[in-house]
């Protein structure tokens, strides 16, 4: 069968240290963005918690299959008959001091339908600006890419986006999902160019949901939620604050880019 056309939309966020809070945030957006006729719902990477600390995502850590955050995506899935696609929320891990930053699909009936566990966990030092992942994250071991009726889509998280092989690895697909935390920082440097790289060397859509604001913490995360079609054109973005980008993602568009320029053909490694 083949794929459908869809509207796709990432939903920015700037989320604080009270999971309830967020998810009535969350919420707000999700029916923003239906409305508009969205079928395919992306949220930023962490999106039910950023507290003051790393170890408040490792207390609000959730059992894969149960607690309030994915019971709140099941419903809200299934209450409006898309799909949504949790950027990533705390998960057990093997030891107590540590989560998996987890990337979770429901379907337009409220299942779970897959998982992927965040494989590159960023550091990064610049004067006092200090991240160190490996410190409370339990990584991830493999990619993951999932069929939908919107065609095949490749899932990752934020630090992933450095990495091209992870997607090569997946490809060819339809859509790259790319939820986030970027820093202010590396945002400014980094996160455009990479997205529209990914785009046009995989030849297909890139849907990057952000975090984008000042958060209580203090924190600054970059923002620009955007999403680019295969030629690395950027179809819509939304730079801080909450809010959302939409577009279609259509299946001919991606055919005659790879018709032109066949270069996924031309591949030699």
């Amino acid at each position: 069968m083949n794929p459908q056309n869809c509207r796709i939309a990432a939903l920015q966020m700037i989320s604080g240290p009270r999971v309830g809070d967020n998810l009535q945030a969350a919420t707000r957006l999700v029916a923003e963005a239906v409305d508009q006729g969205a079928q395919l719902l992306v949220l930023p990477e962490y999106f039910p918690i950023i507290g003051n600390v790393d170890a408040d995502r490792v207390r609000a850590r959730e059992d894969f299959g149960r607690g309030p955050v994915q019971d709140w995506l099941a419903e809200t899935s299934a209450r409006h008959g898309v799909w949504i696609v949790a950027g990533s929320l705390p998960l057990t891990a093997a030891t107590s001091d540590k989560m998996r930053n987890a990337t979770l699909v429901y379907d337009s009936s409220g299942a779970c339908v897959q998982r992927y566990d965040k494989v590159h966990l960023f550091g990064f030092t610049k004067g006092d600006e200090r991240y160190d992942e490996a410190a409370f994250i339990e990584a991830g071991d493999r990619p993951v890419a999932l069929a939908t009726p919107f065609g095949r889509i490749a899932l990752s998280i934020c630090y992933d986006l450095r990495f091209p092989e992870l997607y090569r690895a997946l490809a060819p697909v339809d859509l790259i999902l790319v939820p986030a935390a970027f820093t202010d920082t590396t945002g400014r440097a980094h996160w455009e160019i990479l997205l529209r790289a990914r785009a046009i060397e995989n030849q297909c859509y890139v849907l990057a949901a952000a975090q984008g604001g000042r958060h209580e913490s203090g924190r600054v995360t970059h923002g620009n939620s955007m999403i680019v079609d295969p030629w690395g054109e950027i179809l819509d973005r939304k730079m801080k604050g909450p809010g959302i980008a939409i577009a279609d993602l259509d299946h001919a568009r991606i055919a005659e880019i790879r018709q032109s320029l066949p270069a996924l053909a031309h591949r030699k490694l």
